[in-house]
């Protein structure tokens, strides 16, 4: 199975202007998409072998991923209105 990263516009691709505008307008928002896409990097080097970390640590980086995400889904549907 081919390695993947998932950046925030390839999960939201329907909400592609909402990213940007809260990127640029709401700080909150900008601090947890860097650290989704910080997040969704770190995974992909342990899944790549680049960087090593044990699979209880991992899971908990992909537990994280998987609560930010669903925050800033959250926030674009709402900015979507």
């Amino acid at each position: 199975m081919p390695l993947e990263h998932h950046p925030l516009a390839r999960e939201f691709p329907e909400y592609r202007e909402q990213l940007q505008a809260l990127y640029a307008s709401d700080a909150h928002f900008a601090q947890q998409a860097q650290h989704y896409e910080s997040l969704d990097k770190r995974i992909y080097e342990v899944e790549d072998g680049r960087a090593a970390l044990d699979d209880q640590a991992l899971h908990a980086l992909k537990n994280e991923r998987v609560t930010l995400k669903d925050q800033i889904a959250a926030r674009l549907r709402q900015a979507r209105g």
